[in-house]
Formats: structure tokens, C-alpha cells, sequence
């Protein structure tokens, strides 16, 4: 299949998610909690209140507020405690983390690919962007990316539920071989998972930096400054996570941690290493809490 005009590829995307309905779907609470933060005149109560009529939620946003990924001198007992301690953006991007583990469910289509590598996957990149944002001196929020870093993939899922057999097949292309995943995506099924997972988190109402971070983290340089930073870190992490064959590795296989990138960041090869080397320790830590 050659590659489509942009109507066409909207197209295909469009009628992809309005068929998924399982995965298209966001827990109602989550998105409650993203009405409440992006809305200026919301309180710490408001949010307090949505997230504690959902036990199962306010159990996981406290287990992550006293992980090791936290490092909370004493333990935090209350949800209100939490975001007086973290703030609303921060208890925001928790509850969407621990409510996103339930998407990356579902068979395997291929002994390449199944939703709990894609999972890994993902987790790794989130607490690889996590750390390097950290380290980063321009100011973005290390909460956020940690978000990004577990959606940015998530057009993989509507691929994999709409186009199961095509999907396989741009797996099977790409495995072993020095094709580009994304161009694969784009001649077999007609758009690439950047696309679905732009419009994935377009229906779900994510805030504008996240769905760039989806929609370009393969080409950060496309976008305005203001949005490129963060998807920049979403891709030095994704190339990492993809080096190291951590979980479902294909979309950046031959990718490269390039001087730009760096440049773009101010981040040093030196501190590259040191979070490549951290990885392993900080992603089991990452999986533990949010997956059980």
C-alpha cells in the first residue's frame, strides 16, 4: 500500500478508534481528574473527592507516592496529604499512570509482540524520560514526562486491535531487517502508531504537550519549540529502552542518541550512561508499583 494524503491517513485513523472501543475508552474517573486539574478554578478538594470514591485508585496513587520513585522522607497516609505534599498536576499524572497498566492487556498476535512487552516497554521509557528530565536544566515536569513516556506508544494497541493481521506483518517486516518501523506502518496499514496515538489522545482530551509527545517522538524537531523539549526526551529514552531490547523493541531499533538531541536537552553523553546504567534497577522498581 503507498502512503496516503493526511485526509486519507485521518481518516483511517478516525474509523480505527471509533472501532476500539475497550482501549478507546478512558476510566471515567481519569478523565474527571484531567476536567478538574486543566480547569483554573479547581481545588485540591475537587480532586481529592473524585479520586477518593474510587478505593481501587487511592490505594495505587498511594502506593506510588511512597515508592522508591518518590523518595517521600515518611509515609504519606492520605490522598490529601499526597497533594499537599505533590501538588494537583503531580497526583494528576499518578492516577493517569495507574490507570493506564489496564489498557496493555490482550493475547498475543505474534511471538514478537505482545500488550505486556509493549507494557515494559513502556514503563522503561517512562522512568528513563523521568530521570533525564530530572537532570535536564530546562524546566519541565518530570511527572509529565513520566506519562508521556507510558502513552507514547499507545497507537501500537488501536494497530494491534483494528489491523491484528497487518500489524503482524509490519513485525515480521521490520524483524531482523533494517527497515523503519514507521514506514512500515505507513505502506501496510496506511498510517503509523504516532497518528493512532495522536488520535487516541485527542478523544481522550490530554493536555497539548502529551499529544505531541505521542504524535512526535520519533521527529521532536517538527514541533514549536515550546513542545519540542519534551518530546525529545521521550525519543533519547525510547532509543535507549530499544538499544537495551527492553520489552517491545522494533519502533526505534536503529535508532541514535544523536549530538542534537543532546544539544536540544543540555544533557552530556556522560549523563546518558549513567541513566542507561540506572535503567534496570529503576524500571523493576516502576513495574512493581504500578502493576500490582
Amino acid at each position: 500500500m503507498a502512503v496516503q494524503p493526511a485526509d486519507q491517513i485521518k481518516a483511517i485513523v478516525d474509523k480505527a478508534i471509533a472501532a476500539v472501543g475497550d482501549i478507546a475508552t478512558l476510566p471515567e474517573v481519569t478523565v474527571k481528574i484531567i476536567q478538574i486539574v486543566e480547569d483554573p478554578k479547581s481545588t485540591a478538594r475537587d480532586l481529592h473527592d473524585v479520586i477518593k470514591n474510587d478505593p481501587a485508585l487511592s490505594v495505587k496513587v498511594l502506593k506510588v507516592v511512597n515508592s522508591a520513585f518518590y523518595g517521600l522522607p515518611g509515609q504519606v497516609a492520605s490522598v490529601d496529604r499526597a497533594i499537599i505534599l505533590l501538588g494537583l498536576s503531580a497526583v494528576k499524572n499518578i492516577a493517569i499512570a495507574a490507570s493506564i497498566a489496564r489498557l496493555f492487556k490482550g493475547k498475543r498476535i505474534s511471538e514478537h509482540f505482545s500488550a505486556a512487552d509493549l507494557w515494559r516497554h513502556s514503563v522503561s521509557v517512562a522512568v528513563a524520560a523521568n530521570t533525564l528530565a530530572k537532570m535536564s536544566p530546562h524546566p519541565v515536569m518530570a511527572d509529565e514526562v513520566f506519562v508521556a513516556g507510558l502513552i507514547h506508544d499507545i497507537g501500537t494497541l488501536v494497530e494491534r486491535q483494528s489491523f491484528p493481521d497487518e500489524f503482524a506483518e509490519v513485525i515480521l517486516r521490520c524483524k531482523d531487517s533494517d527497515l523503519d518501523f514507521l514506514e512500515c506502518e505507513r505502506e501496510v496499514i496506511g498510517a503509523d502508531h504516532q497518528a493512532f496515538g495522536v488520535g487516541l489522545t485527542t478523544k481522550w482530551k490530554f493536555p497539548r504537550h502529551l499529544r505531541a509527545a505521542v504524535g512526535f517522538h520519533h521527529n521532536p524537531e517538527s514541533l514549536s519549540p515550546e513542545l519540542r523539549n519534551m518530546a525529545t526526551l521521550i525519543k533519547t529514552a525510547d532509543v535507549m529502552s530499544c538499544q537495551e531490547r527492553i520489552g517491545f523493541h522494533l519502533t526505534n531499533q536503529h535508532g541514535e542518541i544523536t549530538e542534537d538531541m543532546l544539544e536540544t536537552l543540555a544533557l552530556t553523553q556522560a549523563q546518558i550512561d549513567e541513566v542507561r546504567a540506572a535503567l534496570p534497577e529503576k524500571l523493576q522498581e516502576a513495574e512493581a508499583t504500578l502493576t500490582a
